[in-house]
């Protein structure tokens, strides 16, 4: 039994070795990975056009390796790091919302309301 019970343990570190490996180590891809999957659901959404499509890619390539370099320093509190981060947002999304038509913004606030319920349910159900 217990050797059965050994050797379920050392399967299952080896699955998830090769999973983590799988992935570069990180959940959800890279950074470019990220970007390009962003940019692909909200040409999907909200039917961008390929300009709008570079712009927005753009736009998140920025935003991410700004994010990344604020992650690497790490010298500043977690509260501080934050209002960046948020601020960091709030001027993406400036810059998304004026490569929009209007409908588009539309659709991009919907978008951005629904994530942040789906985020707010996902908080919740984890505490």
């Amino acid at each position: 039994m217990k050797k059965l019970m050994m050797i379920c343990a050392i399967v299952c570190a080896g699955v998830i070795y090769a999973n983590a490996q799988q992935n570069g180590g990180r959940m959800g891809g890279t950074p470019a990975e990220k970007t390009q999957k962003m940019v692909d659901m909200l040409a999907q959404k909200l039917k961008l056009s390929d300009a709008q499509k570079v712009q927005v890619d753009t736009i998140f390539s920025k935003q991410n390796a700004a994010m990344m370099k604020m992650r690497g320093d790490g010298t500043g509190d977690r509260t501080e790091m934050r209002e960046k981060m948020t601020a960091l947002r709030d001027e993406s999304d400036k810059k998304i919302n004026a490569v929009l038509t209007d409908d588009q913004k539309i659709a991009y606030k919907a978008w951005q309301d629904e994530r942040k319920a789906a985020m707010e349910q996902r908080r919740k159900d984890n505490n």
